[in-house]
């Protein structure tokens, strides 16, 4: 069963640059996609069409069965409580412990406290960083401040996780450890589509990899790699 569809979607800029052009795609539940490409591809513009911080020019987008490319501004929280989103630059709250960058994507919503607690411990031990809960972000290492920003993204149960470049300030050993900690939520059934530029990630983990160039799709492999197009 699809969790997201594109059909014929194009997104041109105010600047009159186009970044997709007559885009196709199908996603389904518990699928793990690389979007690979070079700089400039569309890939960026791509993701952020699904979680909805730009707008088609035109075609539809429907995730989870949200028609997003019609969805009001006023609605799309409707849209973000179904989905988490992981940055390479880990957007944490500083001046917050561990436990609270996570309980925040919950308390947003209005979440009872008690469940706010056994939701957010839950998700700390699934990466792995339930014993420093009441530490700061400052004080622990690149990756696990990724972990944290992974167990945000997913402490509201989401079926769908969009990362982009989660391992792109991290270091090759640390950032096999985060798609392990992805590959293990995938397991439980969320469906990942991440972006990245690391060869060595996508050619290890032999999932589906979508590349594109100049706003198209130009190859879709079930268990690809990054040598196909000769990066």
């Amino acid at each position: 069963m699809s969790l997201i569809e594109l059909k014929h979607v194009k997104k041109t800029y105010k600047n009159g640059v186009t970044a997709i052009y007559d885009l196709n795609l199908e996603i389904k539940k518990g699928e793990f996609v690389f979007v690979i490409g070079p700089t400039g591809c569309g890939k960026s513009t791509l993701i952020k069409m699904l979680y909805r911080e730009e707008k088609p020019t035109s075609g539809s987008i429907m995730v989870g069965g949200i028609n997003v490319a019609k969805l009001k501004n006023r609605k799309v929280y409707i849209l973000r409580r179904k989905l988490g989103v992981v940055f390479q630059d880990f957007k944490l709250l500083y001046k917050s412990t561990v436990y609270e960058n996570v309980a925040f994507a919950l308390e947003i919503f209005g979440t009872p406290k008690d469940e706010i607690h056994s939701k957010v411990l839950k998700v700390l031990d699934l990466v792995g960083l339930k014993h420093k809960a009441k530490n700061y972000p400052t004080q622990l290492s690149g990756g696990e401040q990724q972990r944290v920003a992974i167990a945000r993204a997913i402490v509201n149960g989401p079926k769908l996780v969009i990362c982009d470049e989660p391992t792109g300030n991290l270091d090759e050993g640390t950032s096999m450890e985060i798609m392990q900690v992805l590959e293990a939520i995938n397991k439980l059934g969320t469906t990942i589509i991440m972006v990245t530029h690391d060869t060595d990630i996508v050619n290890r983990m032999k999932k589906r990899v979508i590349l594109l160039d100049s706003g198209r799709i130009v190859k879709d492999y079930a268990e690809g790699t990054y040598e196909h197009e000769g990066a």
